[in-house]
């Protein structure tokens, strides 16, 4: 017998969850962290963090500190300044079927609300409570794609999963969640994700309203407030994806993590040329053009020629033209001078993106694609047809996600806080009340910009 969401947040205990699902929460804490980091030296969390204050005050339900730079604010703007920090540098963990993220909502809102707490949180419940904004947001998410044509951000159905988390981390029982579940996808942001992809700003994948919006969700269904029923959790056409709740485990099926900080849609090219450059022992002044086959979607993140960030995080030809160029896809690619590196923007005004119908056909549980270099003494070099490392069946190892996180997060808040917090988040759920409070605190201090 199938059991109800609101039912399966309400009981959920940490001694129901599997080491596959504990695992999967670590690596995306350490992982989440690191992207913070790097993402607190953008100009977009340069400005939320500015405007979260003037907004979002804190009140009665405690203050909150923002991630990466300490200001005391209310939950609600602690959890608003943190997605948007996060989601501002596209290396985040995801999940393939539903197009988007988890993490970037979910761990900005439950840090915030676990500090504003009366109630100190240990490990273990932090766990608890992670884990069910991450399945029922998962499940939430595939129910949405499958039931509405227009092709929503993650802050969709990530509301719908902290307001879930929220209410349970508020101590809240099944009709609560129930309600702030409702409430959470109710007033989550619908918002049009071909629309930033076709347009590139810093309003990037909703979570910077998608997390808000569920943890008001959970404070209002606690005083009372009805939202229920969420139609992705309760509606008859969505039933299918909630069948196995309890038994099965989409955050441990579904997790991606993400080798490069560009939009997933990139990846199986980038890691293509990757390969075919070091196989074929080429150098970029070779190369005279580059053809890739891909999926349709992916072939309106073209960005050959990107002006900021946020338009680099969604192109596909300028990420592949920087790995041709520089054997990489790092930090220094995101920076301003990358931006105008004459040999990448060469490469990069040389790449053509094929829209593939096979490739859109096959591309549902996974993002395929495939690479043609052409030669400048006219030679082809064509790479196999392949989907991104980081998938489950394809998995970055807990090495890279250190490496990754280390990339990240050093250069920004210096190595000894990066390894305390790299050791800390990496068993978080084993953590005391004092020793959760040290790594959430050591998440929401300023950023000091190490050398």
């Amino acid at each position: 017998m199938t059991v109800s969401f609101d039912r399966f947040a309400a009981e959920l205990r940490y001694e129901d969850l599997p080491e596959a699902v504990l695992w999967t929460l670590r690596r995306s804490f350490t992982d989440t962290m690191g992207v913070a980091a790097v993402g607190s030296t953008t100009p977009l969390s340069a400005i939320v963090r500015r405007t979260a204050p003037m907004i979002f005050g804190a009140g009665e339900a405690g203050a909150a500190r923002i991630l990466m730079d300490g200001r005391p604010v209310s939950p609600v703007g602690a959890a608003m300044a943190g997605a948007f920090t996060v989601d501002s540098i596209d290396a985040h963990d995801g999940t393939t079927p539903c197009k988007g993220h988890g993490g970037s909502a979910l761990f900005p809102a439950l840090i915030a609300m676990a500090q504003a707490s009366e109630q100190p949180l240990d490990g273990k419940r932090f766990a608890e409570v992670s884990a069910t904004g991450y399945e029922v947001a998962y499940r939430a998410g595939l129910a949405q794609h499958a039931t509405c044509a227009d092709y929503h951000t993650s802050g969709a159905w990530t509301a719908v999963g902290v307001a879930a988390a929220g209410a349970k981390l508020l101590g809240g029982d099944a009709e609560q969640i129930r309600q702030a579940a409702g409430i959470g996808e109710y007033h989550g942001p619908r918002s049009q994700m071909m629309r930033c992809i076709d347009h590139p700003s810093m309003v990037r994948d909703g979570v910077g309203w998608g997390a808000p919006s569920g943890v008001t969700a959970a404070y209002l269904a606690m005083e009372g407030f009805t939202g229920a029923p969420a139609l992705t959790c309760e509606g008859e056409e969505s039933a299918e994806f909630w069948a196995d709740l309890g038994t099965g485990w989409r955050l441990v099926d579904h997790t991606h993590y993400k080798a490069y900080p560009c939009c997933r849609w990139a990846h199986p090219s980038l890691d293509a040329v990757h390969d075919m450059m070091r196989d074929n022992a080429l150098h970029h002044e070779q190369i005279d053009s580059v053809e890739i086959r891909t999926f349709h979607y992916a072939t309106r993140l073209a960005g050959q020629e990107p002006q900021t960030q946020d338009e680099f995080a969604y192109a596909i030809a300028f990420p592949v033209a920087a790995m041709i160029a520089r054997g990489q896809v790092g930090v220094e690619e995101l920076t301003d001078a990358a931006l105008r590196d004459p040999d990448i923007l060469r490469l990069s005004r040389a790449t053509t993106l094929i829209d593939d119908p096979e490739m859109t056909r096959i591309s549902i549980d996974k993002r395929w694609a495939q690479v043609t270099l052409v030669l400048k003494d006219g030679r082809r070099i064509e790479d196999a047809p392949r989907t991104p490392r980081g998938d489950a069946d394809m998995p970055l190892s807990d090495a890279q996600i250190s490496d990754k996180f280390h990339m990240l997060a050093d250069p920004v808040i210096g190595q000894a806080r990066a390894d305390e917090i790299e050791a800390l988040s990496g068993s978080f759920d084993s953590l005391s009340a004092p020793d959760l409070s040290r790594l959430l605190t050591l998440c929401s201090d300023p950023a000091d910009r190490a050398s």
